[in-house]
């Protein structure tokens, strides 16, 4: 973990337990209304943006830059903040954000601290469902519902014949493509809530979960999550996960091999032409 002292952890942790209240508090004080959205791809495809988006994304920065002045931040709406500090705050202000222009209460709010370049802790929260994932360490996970707080774990004991699969390509693979996966098709029971999915990985409700291009923002702040309660996250082809891009979570080292194996390279030879999308360099 470059050396991170782990006794510092309480201090990010606390910070990023309070920020989960203060963000809930922050949706239904300011933004519980009309917002107004925009399309960053402006007509070559869809990729939405609400004025909620950058409204919390300054919130989050504004308090990062009390308590932590000094510190790096690479978020979604407002890009780079460049620092000589070890550490790098990472946001995505809200994760679903078609799922929050629809009314769909499964988008969250996502932040990862990264010590030279590598995510030590991730906030997951979810001012709808009025819960949130946050890890205290690299070997505890928690998820706090209702002011309740609560230590959770992959299910370890998950075989590939009972396997729950969430999955989900955001438009990146054609129906045509599809076609030539059925087994993995076939596997794809549960449908997938970008971050919420992870974290019901996390906690044990699914066992395997498989996306694609996926930007930093997306992915680090659930990195930590879901290796403090266990889980196994790799890219398609086995590779580290920093960079984003096509990624695979397990919940046990069995499933996983078979996933890769078996099931993750009939996708990644449809996605030779695969272009990973993290537009901001990792600071180290």
């Amino acid at each position: 973990m470059n050396n991170f002292d782990q006794k510092k952890y309480p201090l990010f942790a606390n910070f990023l337990n309070k920020l989960a209240k203060d963000l809930t508090k922050f949706y239904y004080s300011k933004l519980n209304r009309t917002f107004k959205v925009s399309n960053k791809l402006r007509g070559k495809g869809y990729d939405p943006v609400t004025t909620s988006d950058k409204a919390f994304e300054k919130f989050i920065r504004s308090k990062i830059k009390n308590k932590f002045p000094d510190h790096q931040v690479i978020g979604e709406e407002f890009g780079y903040k460049k620092s000589n500090s070890d550490f790098t705050w990472v946001i995505d202000p809200i994760d679903g954000t078609r799922s929050y222009v629809i009314g769909n209460p499964t988008w969250s709010n996502l932040i990862s601290l990264n010590y030279r370049g590598s995510p030590i802790l991730g906030l997951a929260n979810f001012p709808i469902l009025k819960k949130y994932y946050l890890n205290y360490s690299d070997k505890a996970a928690y998820v706090v519902e209702n002011g309740k707080k609560r230590k959770i774990n992959v299910n370890k004991k998950a075989i590939f014949k009972n396997v729950k699969v969430s999955a989900a390509f955001h438009g990146s693979l054609s129906l045509n493509k599809q076609k030539k996966i059925p087994q993995i098709l076939k596997l794809m029971q549960f449908p997938c809530s970008d971050a919420l999915s992870y974290s019901h990985l996390a906690e044990g409700r699914l066992d395997i979960v498989i996306q694609c291009s996926n930007k930093i923002w997306d992915i680090h702040p659930l990195i930590p999550i879901i290796k403090a309660a266990g889980g196994l996250l790799n890219t398609w082809d086995n590779k580290d996960a920093i960079k984003g891009g096509n990624i695979l979570v397990s919940s046990n080292k069995t499933i996983h091999n078979k996933f890769l194996k078996l099931t993750v390279p009939g996708l990644q030879n449809l996605f030779h032409s695969e272009t990973l999308h993290h537009l901001f360099p990792i600071p180290v």
